[in-house]
């Protein structure tokens, strides 16, 4: 019996995919990076129709999260997969690396400009903070596996980059675009001077907190029979004469309180806390309103003759007051910010001295905190004043004279969206533009709609400068403007920034210095980045000033796609980009979103280091990215369990192709037998599905169908049914060799499949196939080799039924009936005469299709037969047939282990059938269908 067992053909045991996947794909990692595989990519692709993803760059500052992780491996995805379909596809990445977040960190350890560091020193400490915090980042997003020009990413940094912003800056003002207008800043009434972050200190102040009603104009909403006024609390009295708006928390809930002759709008936590300070007898409503639901309203001011409306913004609180912020966009950094999303105006009526204009009405003259007093007393004649007390709290002071200071609204550099009706041609190169999912284009043609100038100057010491001689007494531009773009852009390709800040205006315009100011604004770093499409995009050879996709975070439609779309329109009268893909932000198991206050945050290196890298990628393209995407250790465990389901399925197919060389034994199509010509059919169909997902960039959906194909098609059937073949008829028999070619077919197939998701366990398989040509999968394209036109019902039909046989024989297993599937038999009844002749056409191999030791069919006339209690039957089922199941009166076969009437007949192998004698002393078996 030794004997016949050392004659199967078992799948080798010594195999090299192995475990600890997380280890393992450092070697890859470093092989890729050694042979410099995405130049060999990009050699090999060269001159093929060109795909362009242009990667929106993070921020360099700090780890990279959850977030950051989702985004860079869907475009690794797309990029892969754009690649197989024959393009060439490069992939630049990019950091922001100008703005506050570093210069904050900076200030941690080097102090404030001004303070104990100088500005210049400040600027190269900050170039040095940027660049150890992408290759921290870079680094962390290799080890994700994506491929990448690592070595030469874009940096807004960088000095050509920098230059090329000024350029682009130079172009937007020479095509009509720029203005000047007004941002509140903090302002020191001693100094008559704006004042930065580090000249500013904060100690405690009495201030005069008031809460003032608004008279809501329009209170059908309620459906009430009193009037309703929205209270606001605020402890800036003076700002009330600037007011343009009242915030609401778009989420929280507002009651009414009945007061008696009126009734009061607050919100809901803070209720009961607020009529307890007015100590009114009030009743408060149960029934609440959103503060969504009251966008729009319009109130009367409470002492001026104008309405304005209720807006809402996420920076309300329940903190203290009444959940109704007071909002004047001229005095206050967050009502400036929510003023430009509703363009309010910003007005300002107060002097650099801090005296209210004299057209001011009832205030004009008056110095703003003498004329709280005045404001109050205003409000009292009114009728507009709830409740007034004093309030000692932190309040910002100037650090020199240590007096409080102020929010006033200063002049600012804007690109106008009116004056050369850029807003329209915006908003029509939206429609030319493939919004994914489409809903993305509704949502920024509103916010382009809505947006008022985008403000591009900022206050700041590490960031592009704004360029620009500004004449003292016209406020006219200098009328080399143009010229000294070039020629100030060329210097800082040179030398950076540094150039400009330590310069004097008279080294660029001579003579003509004592008459011009030299801008020391620098720029918004959503500019910066805004403005790749010319710094990357236009400038490098290898990609096109046109992007074929944008591929970001939904929050991006009012960040990066709108300041890259506005920026392009206003230089190139074209967007920079053909279509906009977006996806949804990551969520605990309970819906909430990721924060470190919260506890919740899932680390991308932890997931990576516990369970590699693919298994992150692969929860990732498992997860439908359009909306929110949860993540938690439950469902990481399901992603472990879908990998190894696939990893499982392709190790069976490699081990069993151990001694399968193709160049010596592939088999063509013909020569094979129909299971596998039909098993090779069902995978080109499918892979023509799979190439339609990955080109919609639906990813989970190619996810599912191959899982699918490893649990169904593979594991639950093909699999299982050639494992007689492999392992008893002869080693280079045709049965066995048309099993190997299908099996190598499906095996090219899918490392394919898997490349984009599983890129370090498909390059992993690509190792262990057989004969081949490229030394990484990444070097090749979809699989061309499947024969696609076959068809078999005979084998549909019998896939069809086998449910129904794996039923009565588990049945038959449970009562200890049976060991195994082998040790029965089938009839099966066919009501239907097509599926009769379907089957009949199997013949003998339908039971080894069924897994079984005999299978008989019985022709629509034939009447059915219940032979005894050992048998199992179905009722007709949908298919027409009945199925009877009979544990086997026949002697097993030691080799095959199949129960057979002709085991024992030759004397020479009393243990074996005579397939299996056949296979060990004679020529072997031929098996073929019908």
């Amino acid at each position: 019996m030794s004997d016949y067992k050392s004659s199967l053909n078992l799948p080798a045991t010594q195999f090299a995919m192995k475990a600890n996947l997380a280890n393992r794909e450092g070697g890859f990692l470093k092989k890729w990076q050694d042979d410099g595989l995405y130049k060999q990519i990009r050699n090999q692709n060269k001159g093929k129709p060109k795909f362009v993803l242009h990667d929106g760059p993070p921020y360099a500052n700090g780890d990279i999260h959850i977030g950051h992780a989702v985004n860079k491996v869907l475009k690794d995805m797309i990029v892969k997969s754009k690649s197989l379909s024959g393009f060439d596809a490069p992939y630049v990445p990019g950091w922001d690396c100008h703005g506050l977040p570093i210069e904050l960190n900076v200030e941690k350890t080097h102090g404030k400009v001004g303070i104990k560091i100088d500005a210049n020193t400040f600027r190269a400490e900050c170039r040095k903070y940027a660049d150890q915090q992408v290759t921290k980042q870079k680094q962390d997003f290799q080890r994700l596996g994506i491929l990448s020009d690592w070595d030469n990413p874009y940096l807004t940094k960088d000095f050509q980059y920098e230059a090329n912003i000024v350029r682009a800056l130079g172009q937007i003002v020479d095509n009509g675009h720029v203005s000047k207008g007004y941002k509140p800043v903090h302002w020191c009434t001693e100094c008559g001077s704006a004042l930065a972050e580090a000249e500013v200190e904060y100690k405690d102040k009495q201030s005069e907190a008031i809460d003032v009603k608004f008279r809501i104009i329009d209170d059908s909403i309620f459906n009430v029979n009193m009037p309703v006024s929205v209270v606001i609390w605020t402890t800036t009295p003076w700002t009330l004469p600037a007011n343009e708006a009242v915030a609401l928390h778009p989420e929280l809930d507002y009651v009414l309180v009945d007061i008696g002759s009126e009734y009061l709008l607050l919100a809901q936590a803070l209720a009961e806390g607020s009529v307890s300070r007015y100590d009114f007898k009030a009743t408060i409503s149960k029934q609440t309103f959103s503060g969504s639901e009251l966008e729009g309203l319009k109130v009367k001011h409470p002492f001026y003759d104008k309405q304005v409306p209720i807006i809402l913004g996420e920076y309300v609180t329940t903190d203290t007051g009444t959940g109704a912020v007071h909002t004047a966009p001229a005095h206050g950094q967050e009502d400036f910010i929510v003023g430009l999303k509703y363009n309010l105006a910003v007005e300002c009526p107060v002097d650099a001295k801090g005296v209210f204009f004299k057209e001011t009405e009832l205030l004009g003259g008056q110095f703003i905190f003498k004329a709280n007093a005045s404001v109050i007393e205003i409000l009292k004649q009114a009728n507009t004043l709830v409740k007034h007390e004093p309030l000692m709290h932190s309040y910002p002071h100037c650090w020199r004279h240590k007096t409080p200071v102020i929010f006033r609204a200063t002049p600012q550099w804007f690109i106008s969206m009116q004056q050369k009706g850029l807003r329209d041609a915006v908003n029509g190169e939206i429609s030319k533009v493939q919004w994914i999912p489409d809903w993305g284009k509704k949502r920024i043609e509103l916010m382009v709609g809505n947006r008022p100038d985008w403000c591009i100057s900022r206050q700041r010491f590490w960031g592009v400068p704004i360029t620009l001689f500004v004449h003292k007494q016209t406020g006219e531009l200098h009328p080399r403007t143009q010229e000294l773009f070039k020629e100030i852009s060329n210097k800082i390709e040179k030398s950076g920034i540094e150039v400009w800040f330590e310069s004097d205006a008279q080294d660029f315009i001579g003579d003509d210095a004592s008459d011009y100011d030299k801008t020391t604004d620098t720029l918004d770093v959503w500019f910066d980045s805004g403005v790749s499409h010319f710094a990357v995009l236009k400038a490098r050879k290898e990609l096109s000033d046109v992007a074929d996709l944008y591929l970001e975070g939904s929050d991006q439609h009012r960040g990066w796609f709108q300041s890259s779309l506005i920026s392009s329109v206003a230089i190139n009268d074209k967007a920079p980009y053909k279509n906009v893909l977006t996806h949804g932000f990551v969520v605990d198991k309970d819906g909430k979103k990721m924060s470190k206050s919260l506890g919740n945050v899932m680390s991308p290196q932890k997931v990576v280091n516990n369970l590699g890298a693919d298994i992150l990628r692969l929860w990732i393209a498992s997860t439908d990215y359009t909306g929110e995407m949860t993540v938690s250790d439950e469902i990481l465990k399901r992603s472990v369990d879908s990998y190894r389901r696939i990893r499982n399925t392709v190790r069976f197919m490699l081990a069993n192709m151990q001694d399968f060389n193709p160049i010596e034994h592939l088999l063509d199509n013909k020569q094979m037998l129909d299971l596998d010509k039909w098993i090779v059919a069902k995978t080109a169909n499918l892979q023509a599905q799979i190439i339609k997902a990955y080109e919609q960039y639906n990813f989970h959906h190619a996810v599912q169908l191959i899982l699918n194909f490893c649990s169904n098609d593979l594991g639950g059937f093909y699999l299982d049914v050639i494992k007689d073949r492999q392992y008893t008829t002869q080693a280079n028999s045709l049965a066995r060799r048309s099993a190997q070619s299908a099996l190598y077919h499906i095996a090219e197939a899918m490392v394919r499949w898997l490349a984009p998701v599983l890129s370090f366990t498909a390059e992993e398989i690509w190792q262990n196939m057989p004969n081949e040509k490229n030394t990484s999968i990444f070097l090749e394209q979809w699989y061309q080799e499947l024969n696609e036109n076959y068809s078999n019902d005979a084998i549909n039909t019998a896939r069809d039924i086998s449910p129904l046989i794996r039923q009565h024989i588990e049945r038959m297993r449970n009562e200890k009936i049976i060991g195994s599937s082998l040790e029965v038999e089938v009839d099966i009844y066919c009501k239907d005469n097509n599926i009769y002749q379907s089957l009949k056409r199997l013949g003998d191999e339908l039971h080894f299709v069924f897994i079984i030791s005999d299978a008989k069919i019985h022709s629509p006339d034939e009447p059915i037969t219940i032979p005894d209690t050992t048998t199992r039957a179905m009722e007709w089922a949908e298919r027409g047939v009945f199925v009877t199941v009979t544990k086997s009166e026949h002697q097993k076969c030691v080799r095959c282990w199949h129960h057979r009437k002709d085991v024992g007949n030759n004397a020479k192998h009393p243990e074996l059938c005579g397939r299996c004698v056949e296979n060990v002393d004679g020529k072997g078996e031929i098996r073929k269908f019908a």
